[in-house]
């Protein structure tokens, strides 16, 4: 199945509603039934059928069945965030007394869960440098039940060897997660690397516009009716059906959007390679990224989120850049038009000092704005440094 019939054609059955082109936004909480004995059977079928819309919605049931072929996977699950998607899966894989290995500088709120929150009850974490397959190896124990990947992580760009990590859990039962938002299904599909659920906050490029919050959790048929019958129903971190077909809507575009992306920050990325008051610049795709080689083996290409360090021991400096910035909004979260920049430097403060990023390390997503009106809004920043 190629990629314009999964985006365009795929769940979408038009004779069903009176043939719109776009698919309809099915916003009811409730499905009604004509007998009692009808009810009584699709009770037990809520995995199935339509029956509250906590469970399943026909607006949903589109996008999940994209989704999953996107992610070459045999089912998905769409949550209300990015956090409820991966708080969801982690759950599903761990029981109290538990242990966990997860990659240093992943997100912060993954990093919350596994290293407050489960906590209460009784799962230990270790934190790796997930850039060597071998620091996953070490961190083996007895009762290691999951290993959680970010690949690449959001700030720190740093990859993992998917397909390594993967292969050692399998010999040792361990159930592996990957947050895949940054490179979306487009660009690296860690299911067909041996990865047992990939999770996705939707909020980025999936949805693509900057207007809904939701996440995604891609996997087989058995994990996502577990899930989906324990973790999903109880928390009921749901998607409503007005954020599902924004989504669906987000997703006709996906492919345009990446690859204008990408190009850009192609050249975004060269541009501060150059400068002089830039020190290095973190990007899967760029010529002296450490990790190059493993980059172009696991992705097909690399997003518009970089990070880059500037030439200064001054945090006002590194304000003053940011502040700056005209086409770049001080704003978390990436994927839609708008190009952002998150320093570290917010982090620190007179009550908090960062250890985990340096004070001079600046992240930027890319947008849908013309790459040279982008690079002249940087080098006019610079100049403030």
């Amino acid at each position: 199945m190629n990629l314009s019939e999964i985006i365009n054609q795929l769940g979408e059955n038009r004779s069903e509603y009176f043939n719109a082109v776009a698919p309809p936004i099915i916003k009811t909480s409730n499905f009604c039934f004509a007998t009692v004995d009808q009810m009584r059977e699709n009770i037990h079928k809520e995995f199935e059928v339509p029956f509250y819309t906590r469970g399943v919605n026909p607006t949903v049931t589109i996008l999940r069945t994209k989704l999953a072929a996107l992610e070459q996977t045999e089912d998905a699950l769409i949550t209300s965030s990015g956090c409820a998607a991966i708080s969801a899966s982690v759950f599903s894989a761990l029981s109290a007394g538990d242990h966990a290995i997860c990659v240093k500088n992943c997100y912060s709120w993954t990093n919350t869960l596994l290293n407050t929150l489960l906590k209460r009850f009784d799962v230990e974490v270790t934190m790796v440098d997930g850039t060597d397959v071998n620091n996953f190896r070490d961190a083996l124990r007895p009762n290691t039940k999951l290993i959680y990947l970010e690949s690449p992580t959001s700030f720190m760009m740093e990859l993992q060897n998917i397909e390594a990590v993967a292969q050692l859990a399998k010999q040792h039962g361990i159930t592996t997660i990957l947050d895949n938002s940054y490179s979306t299904p487009l660009y690296q599909k860690p299911a067909t690397l041996g990865i047992d659920i990939v999770v996705h906050s939707a909020s980025k490029y999936l949805g693509g516009h900057s207007d809904l919050i939701a996440g995604v959790i891609c996997s087989s048929k058995e994990r996502i009716r577990t899930i989906f019958e324990t973790e999903f129903l109880t928390f009921g971190g749901i998607i409503t059906p007005d954020n599902a077909w924004l989504m669906l809507r987000g997703l006709r575009t996906l492919p345009l959007r990446l690859k204008h992306i990408s190009e850009s920050t192609a050249q975004i990325v060269q541009y501060l390679e150059h400068h002089p008051k830039v020190d290095k610049v973190l990007w899967p795709f760029a010529k002296d990224f450490p990790q190059l080689t493993l980059a172009k083996k696991q992705m097909k290409n690399a997003g518009g989120l970089y990070s880059f360090t500037l030439k200064t021991d001054q945090i006002p400096k590194v304000d003053a850049f940011c502040n700056a910035l005209k086409y770049f909004l001080l704003a978390c979260s990436w994927g839609g038009y708008e190009s952002l920049v998150f320093p570290a430097s917010v982090l620190y403060d007179s009550f908090n000092n960062n250890k985990v990023l340096p004070y001079n390390l600046i992240r930027m997503y890319v947008g849908l704005e013309e790459p040279e009106v982008l690079i002249a809004d940087i080098e006019k920043a610079l100049e403030e440094v």
